[in-house]
Order: C-alpha cells, then sequence, then structure tokens
C-alpha cells in the first residue's frame, strides 16, 4: 500500500513513513522546512495553506490513500498561538480535504483520507461516563482542541475516517510533550549536566497513553479498512495519572530528583482525565500490543543518548 503522509517529517508521521518501509510498503508525502523528511520515499516541501503546492505533491504521489497528520498539536502552546493553530489545523485540513476530493485512487472511485484529531475535542468528562465512546457530543476546552474538533466536521462531511488519538508516547516526541520532557531532564540529572530538580506541570491529569507503534498499525489498518464518514477512538481504555508515569519513569532511570512545579508549565485549562473506550476500532481487528513501560523505556533509552551525543 502506497501512503501520501501530511507532517512527514513529524513524530508520528516519521514513525509511520520508516515502519511502512519495513513493511515493504510505500510512503510519500509532504513537510515543512524547521523538520527534514525522512531519507526515503517521494517528499516535498509544502505548507498545508498553499493549496496549489499541495495539489501538485499529490497529483505526484498518486497514493492508494492520504493519512493527514500535519497539524499544531501542542495544547499548552495553543493558548498563546491561537490564529496560527486555526489557520494550519483548519483552514490547513480544509485545503488538503479539497485537494483529496478532486484526486482518485489508483485502483479507481475516491481517494481515502484518515484524519488525526484528539481525544482533546471531549473536553471534561464525568469520571462515572468513562471511558469515553466516539458517540459523545464534543466539548472542547482549549484553542488547540476547538481546531481539531472544527477539522472534524469538515472531514466528516467529506466523507474521511476521523481517529480520535488519545495520548499517544514513544521514541521521536518533541520535549514539549510531559513524559518525554521528564526523560531529557532526568538524563541531564544523570550526567551531571543540571541539578537534581525535576520542572514538571500538573501531575495530577489522568491520561489514556497509547504507544505510538501500536497508533501506528491503527493507522494503517483504518486507511484500508476504515469506514468512511465514522469516528475511531484510538485509546487503551485505561487513564493513569501523570504522577504515575512520572514515578515509573523515576524507577527505570534510577535517579533521585526533587519534583518542583513550574508555572510555566501550567495551562489555563487541563482536563482532568480521559479513557477512551476504542471499540469501533477493536471490532476492525485492532488491539495495543505495547504497555506504558514499552513507551518510557524507549523515552528514557533515546534521551540517554541523545545527553550522550551532545
Amino acid at each position: 500500500m502506497h501512503l501520501f503522509i501530511t507532517g512527514i517529517s513529524g513524530f508520528v508521521g516519521l514513525r509511520m513513513a520508516r515502519w511502512l518501509a519495513q513493511r515493504g510498503e510505500r510512503a510519500s508525502g509532504i513537510y515543512v522546512a524547521d523538520r527534514p523528511p525522512p531519507d526515503l520515499g517521494d517528499c516535498w516541501e509544502v505548507d498545508l495553506l498553499d493549496r496549489d503546492a499541495l495539489a501538485t505533491a499529490l497529483e505526484r504521489a498518486r497514493p492508494d490513500a492520504v493519512l493527514h497528520f500535519g497539524a499544531l498539536s501542542h495544547v499548552g502552546s495553543s493558548w498563546k498561538r491561537m490564529a496560527d493553530y486555526f489557520r494550519v489545523n483548519v483552514l490547513g485540513t480544509e485545503n488538503l480535504l479539497d485537494v483529496a476530493a478532486r484526486a482518485s485512487s489508483p485502483a479507481g472511485g475516491a481517494l481515502p483520507v484518515v484524519v488525526a484529531s484528539s481525544a482533546e475535542v471531549y473536553g471534561a468528562v464525568p469520571e462515572d461516563e468513562l471511558p469515553i465512546g466516539e458517540d459523545r457530543t464534543p466539548a472542547p476546552a482549549s484553542p488547540y482542541a476547538l481546531t481539531k474538533a472544527a477539522a472534524e466536521r469538515l472531514a466528516l462531511a467529506r466523507g474521511a475516517v476521523v481517529v480520535r488519538s488519545f495520548n499517544l508516547v514513544g521514541g521521536g516526541q518533541a520535549a514539549s510533550f510531559a513524559l518525554p520532557s521528564f526523560a531529557r531532564q532526568l538524563a541531564a540529572i544523570q550526567r551531571g549536566d543540571a541539578e537534581p530538580v525535576l520542572r514538571v506541570g500538573n501531575l495530577s491529569a489522568r491520561r489514556d497513553f497509547v504507544h505510538v507503534a501500536d497508533a501506528l498499525a491503527a493507522y494503517r489498518h483504518l486507511a484500508e479498512h476504515g469506514r468512511p464518514g465514522e469516528v475511531y477512538n484510538l485509546a487503551s481504555g485505561e487513564a493513569v495519572s501523570i504522577r504515575h508515569a512520572l514515578d515509573r519513569l523515576l524507577a527505570l532511570s534510577g535517579v533521585t530528583a526533587q519534583i518542583e512545579v513550574d508555572p510555566e508549565r501550567l495551562r489555563p485549562v487541563d482536563v482532568p482525565v480521559l479513557a477512551g473506550d476504542a471499540r469501533r476500532l477493536r471490532e476492525l481487528g485492532w488491539a495495543p500490543r505495547r504497555s506504558l513501560d514499552d513507551a518510557l523505556a524507549e523515552l528514557w533509552q533515546e534521551a540517554r543518548q541523545e545527553e550522550t551525543a551532545a
């Protein structure tokens, strides 16, 4: 299968491209200037807001399906960059959908599009109403979540498959996210390059963590078997506190550090708990195969290698 990936140099896109190559499948896609593309497949530097360039890239690629990962995705940053998040996440998605609607798959018929959304669109959900099913009405509580909910409406109207990913985690994730940040801080402390103080945000929030490798399998499966105009939760079904994940990482690293709340890492609004029901995806044959500990081990190994290289 040949998949065209927007955001092919990002956290999920890059791993997807490499995973497809390992499977003997093909990846092509677009990337932005500040993230170099993978050294495989046909890739073009294209801004999602440049509809003509986007159309040209898709026409050259002629894929079997599109995976739309290109987005601004940090919840905290969205409060400071609302206009940017709207342009990229909403207008960029609209451009992609318009261009894809004019293309056709090599097998004939409409070109399948899978749009990566986020569980953040659900907002705050009462504990007794967890895990969250796809039929729940979105109630976004941040600018990021609002842009993803808007992008979903556009995607579903076009017959795209929408995937509401819960918290993906694993190697290659940016240090602006909590768990990779913790791993990098601990690696610096272990090397003696930083004082033994770990700076954190809200540790009481509980999240449904999914290893990014399991997410790749889900996205690939939905590109071929997802029902057009359907929403799928990508989730484990279990909510784990950030504090618990940090404790696991501390145990894994063997590093002792004082934990200090950094006001800059706190969000104006933080959803207390998210846990998803991935029944629709499981009915198609998907199931998570990796644990949070697997992801933390990956993050820790990567952080140590980065610090050593530095």
